[in-house]
């Protein structure tokens, strides 16, 4: 791993442990103390630290603007995903906005009081992430939130991305399975997409293949 990347993972690490507070009472332990402030200063720093590398050339990590947000206007913070590529794909073109998709993904969020990793939200696959064993899921990109609506369709087949999305592009400050406020952490690799209108395969586990 470059310095670069080490002095980055290693500040936001810091950051993401560091911010914490007391309850009210002593005795009970926040699962997620300070939860907002945490997160917008995780993203801030992130968002500071990979412009730096861009203006160095680094050419592993990206910037895309949400697809529901308009070029004209001034971009905000949360107007952004952060993209880290970690295998960059070879297929050509890249998913629109009505098309589905193949996709193997974990999502996780910031470190808590119980997960120091990260608690995991939700996920396509089980045990190590395996392109040869795990089963892809299909998903329809109209119908998921924006961070991750953006990020594929800016995707080509085989590429395999860990894409940092801030609340506002995520679940914004309601509260469901995932905390009010949090950045989310998605590790995603594009398997296959189908434009509207055509041919989804499923997959049959009976047959261990995909059937049309």
């Amino acid at each position: 791993m470059s310095t670069n990347k080490l002095i980055l993972f290693a500040s936001l690490l810091f950051i993401g442990l560091g911010l914490s507070s007391c309850g009210e009472d002593e005795n009970t332990i926040e699962e997620y103390p300070n939860w907002q402030v945490k997160n917008e200063t995780y993203y801030k720093n992130l968002t500071d630290s990979v412009k730096h590398l861009i203006a160095n050339g680094n050419k592993e990590w990206k910037f895309f603007k949400s697809w529901s947000k308009e070029d004209t206007l001034k971009s905000k913070l949360g107007d952004s995903i952060c993209v880290h590529v970690l295998t960059a794909g070879t297929g050509s073109g890249c998913p629109l906005y009505n098309d589905s998709v193949r996709v193997h993904y974990l999502l996780r969020i910031l470190p808590s009081t119980s997960y120091k990793d990260g608690a995991i939200i939700d996920r396509s696959y089980y045990g190590s992430y395996n392109l040869e064993t795990s089963i892809p899921k299909t998903l329809l990109v109209s119908g998921l939130i924006d961070g991750f609506t953006t990020a594929l369709m800016n995707m080509h087949i085989g590429d395999r991305w860990v894409v940092y999305m801030p609340y506002d592009l995520g679940y914004g400050s309601s509260t469901s399975n995932v905390p009010a406020y949090s950045t989310l952490i998605f590790d995603i690799t594009l398997a296959a997409y189908y434009h509207a209108g055509s041919s989804v395969p499923v997959w049959s586990a009976k047959q261990t293949r995909w059937t049309e």
